[in-house]
C-alpha cells in the first residue's frame, strides 16, 4: 500500500494559506503533508518564499494527526546545521511524532545569499554528511564539541528535544547520492520515478528504509487553462535538473525558462480534468517501488484539486 499526500509548496503559497491548506489535507484522504524550504522561489511570478519553520510551527498547532516532511530543507550552507538541528527538535516535538525531516545538498538559488561560494556536488554532499552527523549528535541531548571539516560547534546542547528524533530523508537525483542516502539517512526523496534510484538506495540502507516521491500536476476543468499555469508559475519543471542546482536567482530562471514553450509544459506535467492522467503520474512511481508520493498542485485551486484526488484519484490506490 502506498501513501499520498500533498505537497505545499513555500513558493507559491503564503505561510497563511499553507497552513489552511494543511488543514484541508489533514480533513481529506491524504496522508500526509509536505512543506518545501526556500529562501528564493524560482520564479520573481510565484511571489512567495516564508520561512518554513515558522509555518511548521504553525502547522503543528493547527493540526492533529496529520504527518509532515520538509521537501526539503539545506542543513549545510545558509543556516549552520547546529541551528538547523535546533529548529528540527522544536519542530519535531511540537508535532509529537508526526514529523519527518527531509533534507538535500540544497540549490545556488537560496544557499549563496550569504555570500558562499557554491562548491561542487561532492563537496556538498560531504558537508551534508557532516551536517547530518552533527544534528544527530546534537539530538542525543549530550554536550557536543565538533572541529569538522565544514563545521565548528563548541560545547553546544540542545534542551528542547522530542521523545525520539526525526527520520532523516536524503534528497537525490542519481546513484551516487542514493547510495549516499542509504548509508546516511532513514529514507530516499527524489522527484523522479526511476526504479534504479530506489534499488541504489535499498543497497545501502536499513530494510525499514522509506523512498518518498513528488510528482507535480496540475488540476483544472480545462485543460488549456491548466497547461497556462503551469507555463506561467511552474515552468522550470521542464528544464534539465542541472539548471536547478546552479542558476542563481529568480531573474536567472526567468530568462531560462523563456524557450520552454507550452508543448514542453504539457509534457512535463500532467494537466487538467482527466483523473486517468493523474493516476498514471503517481502509479509511475509506485511500479519503481516507491513507499510515499506528495502530489504538488500547480496554481491557487488546492480545493478543487483535493477534491477531484479524493473522489476520483485516490480511490485507484486503495
Amino acid at each position: 500500500m502506498v501513501d499520498i499526500g500533498h505537497k505545499l509548496v513555500s513558493e507559491l503559497h503564503g505561510p497563511t494559506d499553507l497552513v489552511e491548506y494543511a488543514q484541508l489535507t489533514e480533513d481529506s484522504a491524504f496522508e500526509f503533508a509536505n512543506v518545501s524550504d526556500h529562501f528564493h522561489p524560482w520564479l520573481p511570478e510565484q511571489g512567495e518564499s516564508p520561512l518554513v519553520w515558522n509555518v511548521l510551527g504553525a502547522i503543528a498547532q493547527a493540526t492533529d494527526d496529520l504527518e509532515v516532511w520538509t521537501g526539503v530543507t539545506c542543513p549545510t550552507t545558509r543556516i549552520h546545521p547546529a541551528i538547523i538541528a535546533q529548529a528540527a527538535a522544536t519542530t519535531a516535538t511540537m508535532f509529537e511524532g508526526r514529523f519527518t525531516f527531509g533534507v538535500g545538498t540544497g540549490e545556488n538559488l537560496s544557499e549563496h545569499v550569504l555570500g558562499d561560494r557554491w562548491p561542487e556536488h561532492r563537496v556538498r554532499l560531504e558537508m551534508l554528511e557532516e551536517a547530518i552527523w552533527l544534528m544527530r549528535a546534537l539530538w542525543s541531548g549530550d554536550n557536543v564539541s565538533h572541529d569538522g571539516e565544514y563545521y565548528t560547534v563548541e560545547n553546544a546542547r540542545l534542551f528542547t528535544l522530542p521523545e525520539e528524533p526525526p527520520d532523516v530523508a536524503v534528497a537525490a537525483d542519481g546513484p551516487k547520492t542514493a547510495r549516499k542516502a542509504g548509508e546516511i539517512g532513514d529514507g530516499l526523496i527524489t522527484v523522479v520515478p526511476d526504479e534504479r534510484l530506489v534499488e541504489t538506495f535499498a543497497e545501502t540502507a536499513d530494510d525499514d528504509g522509506i523512498v518518498y516521491g513528488e510528482a507535480t500536476v496540475c488540476w483544472a476543468e480545462d485543460e488549456d487553462e491548466a497547461i497556462d499555469t503551469v507555463a506561467e508559475l511552474w515552468p522550470q519543471e521542464a528544464l534539465p535538473s542541472t539548471l536547478l542546482w546552479d542558476l542563481p536567482t529568480p531573474a536567472h530562471f526567468a530568462e531560462a525558462t523563456e524557450a520552454v514553450s507550452r508543448d514542453d509544459v504539457a509534457e512535463a506535467v500532467p494537466c487538467g480534468p482527466d483523473p486517468d492522467a493523474h493516476v498514471e503520474a503517481i502509479q509511475a512511481y509506485v511500479d519503481a517501488g516507491f513507499d510515499a508520493i506528495a502530489v504538488h498542485q500547480v496554481g491557487s485551486d488546492q480545493e478543487g484539486f483535493l477534491e477531484c484526488y479524493e473522489e476520483e484519484v485516490l480511490p485507484a490506490f486503495d
